[in-house]
């Protein structure tokens, strides 16, 4: 059994309680995550990203930076006060992939998944997750959506500054992020990076690719609440820079739904906006909860759909 090597136990911040999408209040909001039967308002999952970057460091060399890969399954939600670490595999020298995970201090899981280094990333989290997949049929809240449509904003053009305000859907800048961030690193400043510019954190790419989404054109039926259910982020040629400008071109690769949600698998694909180089991409597993959409009992009978607990 490969040795597990284990974080501290850090209190990530909940910095989202006023966003909003689509003109209404999200499930970051406490008052609406209490009327959906959560405990609290649940902390963004990829703000847990940063608890491993210290380790996979450790791992994988100043190569995590340049060609890394985290991929992982949210298992569930923490609120701002629970305490959470982050634990890896230790790596064998001529291993390329490794088991990563998360748990609060009462052993309740947060995440699982996998971590790796290009230009073999192997069978990441997210990908095994998408092989599973079951053509899904019928769908109500993301019915208008098709597997291979493209985002009607490509490119969109994105950049991140230190005291950028990154919009309704992420209402903090870099700055501020990094004042609470639950693992600082020396190369998020310009003076002690290795490459002599300021290096995005690992959670920032997911705000990065994120806060102009609302240009993609990916219409939902609503309002309904969403949240992030799963996310792989690939770095190709990093870093990634804070203050450089980035392209990003967006496309459904995957749709699918469970018992409470329906997802939609959404590849994002960043490029140098001077050159067009492929530098990065994530997948984001975006999961709608059906019963935060009024209408979803009486639409899905239409269809035939059963509905039974």
């Amino acid at each position: 059994m490969p040795e597990t090597i284990y974080g501290e136990f850090r209190s990530p911040r909940q910095m989202l309680a006023s966003q909003e999408y689509d003109g209404h209040l999200s499930i970051h909001d406490g008052n609406m995550a209490a009327e959906l039967g959560f405990s609290g308002a649940p902390i963004e999952g990829p703000t847990h990203f940063s608890q491993f970057v210290p380790m996979l460091h450790e791992q994988f060399g100043d190569a995590w930076f340049e060609r890394g890969c985290i991929s992982a399954h949210y298992q569930n939600m923490v609120v701002e006060g629970e305490e959470v670490r982050a634990f890896v595999e230790r790596r064998d020298h001529n291993e390329t992939l490794i088991r990563i995970g998360a748990e609060k201090r009462d052993g309740t899981p947060v995440l699982t998944g996998t971590a790796s280094a290009g230009p073999d990333y192997g069978d990441t989290e997210i990908s095994q997750r998408i092989a599973r997949l079951r053509p899904a049929d019928q769908l109500v809240i993301l019915s208008e959506l098709s597997v291979g449509q493209k985002g009607a904003g490509n490119p969109e053009h994105a950049i991140m500054d230190f005291d950028q305000h990154m919009g309704d859907l992420y209402p903090f800048t870099l700055n501020q992020k990094l004042a609470v961030i639950t693992e600082p690193h020396p190369y998020y400043q310009p003076e002690q990076s290795r490459w002599t510019k300021a290096v995005i954190p690992l959670e920032m790419i997911s705000v990065m690719t994120q806060y102009t989404s609302n240009q993609s054109g990916f219409r939902t039926k609503g309002p309904a609440l969403g949240l992030f259910a799963g996310q792989e982020i690939r770095l190709v040629k990093g870093p990634l820079y804070v203050g450089h400008a980035y392209k990003l071109e967006r496309e459904i690769i995957a749709l699918s739904e469970s018992r409470r949600t329906e997802s939609m698998w959404i590849k994002t694909s960043i490029f140098e906006a001077q050159t067009d180089e492929l530098v990065a991409e994530t997948i984001l597993n975006s999961a709608t909860m059906k019963g935060s959409y009024a209408n979803y009992e009486a639409e899905a009978k239409k269809l035939g759909k059963d509905i039974s607990p």
